[in-house]
């Protein structure tokens, strides 16, 4: 298994992490698949368009739009409430994604990149990346 650390800037932010996910994976040696994993309750990992950096932006504010900091929450943590950002995460993404391997590399569409994807920043953020045989 491999590790990327990131840093996030603000509250609510996708980060495109597709080369890092193919710069972890090293030499695959006959694997068929990427397991790329988020150990974060309050982050995730999700496929998406990769072309048009105002797609990210867009996507940033309808998950700050469709769940509101505003509603009344009860869940707090050491930091203050972010029951938004469980709910974020919940709803917009998952804890991990299995992409298949085709010539040692990703088997990804035209288009897609993987994104990591952060509810709760800034803050640092880890990611693990192992191969399935």
């Amino acid at each position: 298994m491999r590790e990327i650390v990131l840093e996030t800037e603000r509250k609510t932010q996708l980060i495109e992490i597709t080369d890092l996910v193919r710069e972890a994976l090293g030499e695959e040696n006959g694997a068929s698949a990427a397991l790329v994993y988020v150990p974060h309750t309050t982050a995730g990992v999700a496929i998406n368009e990769r072309i048009d950096p105002e797609l990210v932006s867009d996507l940033e504010n309808a998950f700050q739009r469709v769940v509101g900091d505003d509603w009344e929450w009860k869940h707090e943590d050491e930091d203050g409430p972010n029951a938004p950002s469980h709910a974020r995460a919940s709803l917009a993404s998952s804890p991990q994604v299995l992409i298949p391997l085709s010539d040692g590399g990703l088997a990804l569409g035209t288009y897609q990149g993987v994104f990591f994807c952060e509810f709760d920043g800034p803050r640092t953020r880890k990611v693990y990346v192992t191969t399935l045989t």
